[in-house]
């Protein structure tokens, strides 16, 4: 008699409301355990502090779900942006470079958001006019990005001040940090961006049923470039948060492509249909920080967070899959 799978213990149904419900028990859960056993943990300064502490992730992963709504959620073949944490370590060495040589904020932000905006773009013109595979196409603007960085920094640290780094850095507002309400503000924008305007619905639909879409009239690679550039413009928004939290630009800024992907995927588990959607990410976003900030209050290696994270995604992964048999 042949051994059952691991797949058929779990009925699809299961699965489903699994992925529905499991996610916020989980967090509570990961709540309850750092409130009970990490000092100081549910005070509101350090609440806010997980805020603040999130905004550099949160941004790339706004980007990156962007992508994924507009491109679809295959790894191989939907949306994807493997370039976003390169874009941040180039934007943020563009910054402190122009910076540290006397030119204005005006000059030094202009120029960062047009990195940013200038990588979105290449990554639209590989993607949707070459038709290169977007895992193939941005993990060769990862390099390129990665390699430019180090030929403006030679591989080091530009440490850099400005008012507008101190204000991100130091300001607040109603006792909540400014990087906090950097998180919230550009993740209230997408929300709405995506999920109560035109553009939004017509980027799900596309991104859902393209064959349909373009068969409905409307621009599928039209569409799919505006993600891509919307993706761009946040790897720089997040450099800026960057470049306040460690006062200039800093090397290593690929480290954080595991997290925002991890945040990505896990966004998906928020969501009440399923979908990838900027509140499941800002919600992923906390649950990310929230690992973070607890096992730094328990003087646990912060390298443990990247275990807990290939975890998450891989019964992400699998749940998916169970309930995607039912389809």
């Amino acid at each position: 008699m042949p051994m059952p799978l691991l797949s058929d213990a779990f009925h699809p149904r299961f699965a489903q409301w699994l992925l529905r419900r499991g996610a916020l028990l989980a967090f509570a859960a990961i709540l309850l355990a750092f409130a009970l056993s990490a000092p100081n943990f549910l005070t509101l300064s350090n609440l806010v502090n997980v805020l603040a502490q999130s905004a550099i992730l949160g941004s790339l992963a706004f980007g990156l779900t962007t992508v994924i709504i507009g491109g679809g959620s295959n790894v191989v073949s939907g949306g994807l942006d493997l370039s976003l944490a390169a874009n941040l370590g180039l934007s943020a060495a563009v910054y402190a470079s122009l910076n540290n040589a006397g030119f204005g904020d005006v000059v030094s932000i202009a120029a960062t958001l047009g990195t940013g905006l200038a990588i979105g773009t290449l990554n639209a013109l590989v993607v949707v006019g070459f038709r290169l595979p977007p895992l193939l196409a941005t993990l060769a603007t990862m390099n390129l990005v990665a390699g430019l960085e180090l030929v403006l920094t030679e591989n080091t640290v530009l440490p850099s001040t400005s008012p507008l780094l101190e204000g991100l850095a130091f300001g607040s507002w109603v006792g909540v940090p400014a990087l906090a309400w950097v998180l919230l503000a550009v993740g209230g924008v997408l929300i709405v961006l995506t999920q109560y305007t035109p553009f939004g619905l017509r980027l799900y639909a596309i991104g859902e049923y393209p064959e349909a879409a373009n068969a409905a009239g409307l621009s599928v690679r039209g569409y799919v470039f505006a993600s891509y550039l919307i993706s761009g413009l946040c790897g720089s928004l997040a450099a800026f948060c960057s470049a306040a939290w460690f006062s200039g630009s800093t090397t290593g800024s690929g480290e954080m492509l595991l997290s925002v992907v991890a945040i990505a995927f896990l966004g998906v588990i928020f969501s009440q249909r399923l979908q990838p959607s900027i509140g499941g990410t800002l919600l992923a976003t906390l649950l990310v920080g929230v690992l973070i900030n607890g096992f730094q209050l328990l003087n646990i290696s912060s390298f443990w967070v990247d275990g807990v994270q290939g975890v998450l995604i891989l019964l992400v992964v699998a749940l998916s899959g169970l309930r995607n048999k039912e389809a």
